[in-house]
């Protein structure tokens, strides 16, 4: 990034000043909560690792405190979705300071394909909206090849269920799917106080770097119904649990290697694999 560019990222005014001049409350049916502290912004945006040859998608800028760092970062591109027509506005000012490196995009992320925002390597770094966190990145996830990574803010007992391992309490269909596409890990938390306003709980960022293929080979729609049968009854055993699939759930079981008698929380990805690969041939779908 040029030193004009700088001088021009620089220049804007602080984000509360952007807050207060454009009556930017954070609305909790948008599930809004502001990171504005610019040191923050800045170790996300740097967690993501070197994005300046990267198409960098941002959901829920609101004042712009992501995206400021990820330019100053040197995003080669930034490509930010916002639903507020409040936030729209006041970005405008960063877009014009950008340089032509901000494209700011008035829509309801749940309705985009972000693997159509730009060319490859496509990074998605964000403090996500809480009330769509999930609903994204379970899309993201069924397009995971088309993104170089994922760096991403959830409220911290969701990204511990990204991330939960085989055996845990928090471990369930997000963790399955997850650690399928993606290696996760968490890497670091953000207390409360750090929003405005303070949300309930803390936060954590969360690093998915998708795999070039699925770790075991399945198909994505048995996946996701295996998983959902599994711990939609997650306290029964598999053999209970599995029959709302309408598949002879013994020879389920049997044909993937599975103890009819484990619970979900046991299994590991590869096994929930097996039992997609082999529910799929009883289904007679795709597998």
């Amino acid at each position: 990034m040029d030193e004009a560019a700088r001088t021009a990222l620089d220049d804007l005014p602080p984000l509360r000043e952007v807050i207060a001049r454009f009556g930017l409350g954070a609305r909790k049916s948008l599930g809004q909560h502001f990171l504005l502290d610019l040191n923050l912004t800045r170790r996300i945006a740097r967690a993501a690792g070197n994005l300046t040859a990267a198409t960098v998608i941002e959901v829920g800028p609101g004042p712009g405190g992501l995206t400021r760092a990820l330019l100053a970062e040197g995003a080669a591109r930034v490509v930010a979705i916002e639903r507020d027509r409040r936030c729209v506005e006041a970005l405008q000012d960063l877009v014009a300071a950008s340089g032509g490196r901000l494209a700011l995009r008035e829509a309801d992320a749940t309705k985009v394909d972000a693997a159509s925002l730009g060319p490859p390597p496509r990074h998605i770094v964000a403090n996500l909206p809480y009330n769509i966190a999930t609903v994204l990145l379970v899309d993201w996830l069924r397009k995971a090849d088309a993104f170089a990574g994922m760096t991403l803010m959830f409220q911290r007992e969701v990204a511990e269920r990204i991330a939960a391992p085989p055996g845990s309490k928090t471990y369930g269909r997000l963790s399955v799917m997850a650690g399928w596409r993606c290696d996760v890990r968490i890497l670091f938390n953000l207390p409360a106080r750090a929003f405005t306003p303070p949300p309930k709980v803390a936060s954590s960022v969360v690093q998915l770097r998708p795999l070039p293929a699925p770790r075991y080979p399945a198909a994505w729609d048995a996946m996701e119904r295996v998983t959902a049968a599994a711990f939609g009854q997650r306290r029964k055993m598999l053999r209970g649990a599995l029959r709302t699939l309408g598949v002879d759930c013994e020879r389920l079981l049997g044909a993937a290697g599975v103890d009819p008698e484990a619970r979900a929380e046991m299994l590991s990805v590869e096994e929930f694999a097996a039992l997609a690969r082999n529910y799929a041939d009883l289904a007679g779908t795709p597998s």
